[in-house]
């Protein structure tokens, strides 16, 4: 199992606490990630998404990127 594979199967265990360096990792393995205005933006396939930029990011934002990888 890559380090990728195994780091998404820890978010996908426990998303009430992820880490923002963790968060944009996943973001960047299946998107990128939008940086202007007041907070950034996770760009999966066509959806958008904003997000704080807090330690941990909060398990709202990982539940929506989780939902937008599952059904892109």
């Amino acid at each position: 199992m890559s380090r990728k594979e195994k780091r998404e199967q820890k978010i996908r265990s426990n998303p009430a606490n992820v880490s923002l360096k963790e968060f944009e990792a996943l973001v960047q393995q299946y998107g990128s990630i939008r940086v202007g205005g007041k907070h950034p933006q996770a760009v999966i396939g066509k959806r958008f998404m904003t997000f704080k930029r807090t330690n941990p990011v909060k398990a709202a934002y990982i539940k929506q990127l989780l939902e937008y990888i599952d059904n892109p």
